[in-house]
């Protein structure tokens, strides 16, 4: 097979695009890293922001809760939305949300302003998973799906190491409200390529039929079961794999949301770095797909975020910034993982839907940690919330695994 050619013309059918489905991922790797660039400025500019308008830490913390309110909220609704309209006219409503409220992030004038700014950007940005993931299922043949689920994850990864030099670079040679219209304006471009070239399989003029019957191998045994309704989240919660993929988020996810949150704010404050040496960043790898690997994968992973308590009691800047770092990978393999949960066990028209719920999980977890941080630092110090986080992702693993059971389509186990 000479799938990975770039492109073909075929005698019939006109012009084709051989191996399609990677260009396809590749535009939701773009947005899952223009997401994460459009997410990080008001953490990476948090120093400056506090201090230019008078904030203390809980009031930050504040403003980053409501995003996850809002977050938490679209989650659930983002998922249902892609699995009613679809995936195209879905990520056009999430990324037009999400960009014009990023770049209002530049008239903010004080703790309202930002909170409700930060509120809509939440709304518009949980959108970007549930279809993502949704995108994946439909575009990727069953063995694929996790290698798939991994380059487009890997663009929250590489959108935190693209955010913070940019970011910085930006606010030092323009000012920081300029900055956000300048990020903000990149989720303009991305639609414009979005709208011209993305459609469904079923649809899409540029697939070949060599291509398409790729894709659907091994869906077939899906057979009524993905030409029914989608289900609705009553008859989702009724499965235990659910709730597996649900709780392990609510304890694991705010482990992610505190560094990606905190993270700059805590270099500044208590590691004594400037605004340019925080333009840092790290880079993940991605996860095995096969029922054992992933669960062992998983398991090594949460074992790797414990790194976290040793850097809160690091006396070296640079060694807590490298043992963050171990959190921070150790996370990305985490959730590359957990998040193919939802189309390994389910049909392609729940797993928006489910993956919806896993989010909604993470945002009310991630919400009440983020919340009770503020409060901490401005009290006590780092260090009982990075021991605390350290304590979390395994704790989530452990409910993950006690929960699924075998990872496959639920039609081939009980539950």
């Amino acid at each position: 097979m000479d799938d990975d050619q770039p492109t073909e013309r075929m005698k019939t059918g006109g012009f084709k695009l051989r191996g399609l489905r990677w260009w396809i991922v590749g535009l939701i790797f773009l947005a899952t890293l223009i997401n994460y660039v459009d997410r990080l400025t008001i953490s990476v500019l948090s120093p400056v922001i506090t201090r230019d308008l008078g904030l203390t830490n809980a009031e930050f913390g504040g403003i980053v809760a409501w995003f996850l309110l809002a977050y938490t909220i679209s989650q659930g609704l983002s998922g249902k939305l892609y699995d009613r309209v679809g995936t195209k006219l879905g990520f056009v409503c999430s990324i037009v949300v999400w960009s014009v409220a990023a770049m209002a992030h530049a008239f903010a004038r004080g703790l309202a302003s930002f909170s409700a700014f930060r509120f809509v950007l939440g709304l518009g940005e949980a959108g970007n998973w549930p279809g993502a993931a949704k995108t994946v299922a439909e575009w990727f043949p069953i063995r694929e799906r996790a290698f798939g689920m991994s380059i487009f994850n890997s663009g929250a990864a590489i959108g935190s190491v693209v955010a913070p030099p940019l970011i910085v670079w930006l606010s030092l040679a323009y000012g920081w409200r300029t900055t956000f219209i300048a990020t903000g304006a990149l989720g303009f471009i991305w639609l414009a390529l979005w709208i011209a070239l993305y459609e469904t399989p079923e649809r899409h003029r540029w697939l070949s039929d060599q291509e398409r019957a790729l894709i659907r191998e091994g869906q077939e045994s899906d057979g009524e079961i993905e030409r029914a309704a989608a289900p609705t989240w009553r008859e989702l919660l009724r499965y235990r794999q659910v709730w597996a993929i649900v709780l392990s988020r609510f304890l694991t996810d705010p482990v992610w949301w505190l560094y990606i949150s905190w993270l700059p704010k805590y270099l500044a404050d208590a590691r004594g770095f400037s605004l340019t040496k925080i333009g840092l960043g790290y880079l993940i790898k991605r996860g095995w797909s096969v029922d054992r690997a992933r669960k062992v994968v998983i398991a090594f992973a949460a074992l790797l975020m414990p790194a976290g308590i040793f850097a809160a009691f690091a006396q070296n800047a640079m060694l807590a910034l490298a043992l963050i770092g171990v959190v921070l990978f150790g996370f990305q393999v985490w959730i590359n993982n957990v998040q193919t949960l939802p189309s390994d066990f389910f049909p392609d028209k729940a797993v928006a839907s489910v993956a919806g719920l896993g989010g909604v999980g993470a945002g009310i977890g991630s919400m009440i940690f983020i919340l009770g941080t503020g409060w901490m630092v401005d009290h006590f110090s780092y260090v009982p919330v990075l021991v605390s986080a350290g304590l979390l992702a395994p704790l989530g693993t452990i409910v993950l695994l006690a929960l699924c059971g075998r990872i496959g389509r639920i039609s081939d186990h009980s539950h």
